[in-house]
């Protein structure tokens, strides 16, 4: 399931470097379970959290049926 949850962050990593951001796959649990590091201007932007669920989420939920949250480390 790593492999494509990456893969799905692929398709992630444009959008947030362009606003000089990026994320970082941190670990894959068992239980559905995405561990992400947002990096750059990202990591320190108040609208991560929104960024992270409302987008991040939704895109690898679609991607990987198998993602049952995502959740920032």
């Amino acid at each position: 399931m790593k492999e494509k949850v990456e893969k799905a962050l692929e398709k992630v990593r444009p959008m947030l470097m362009a606003d000089g951001g990026n994320v970082e796959l941190v670990e894959v649990t068992g239980d559905g379970v995405v561990k992400l590091k947002l990096t750059g201007a990202c990591g320190a932007c108040p609208m991560s959290s929104m960024t992270l669920k409302m987008g991040i989420e939704k895109i690898l939920k679609q991607e990987v049926p198998e993602v049952k949250e995502v959740v920032a480390v």
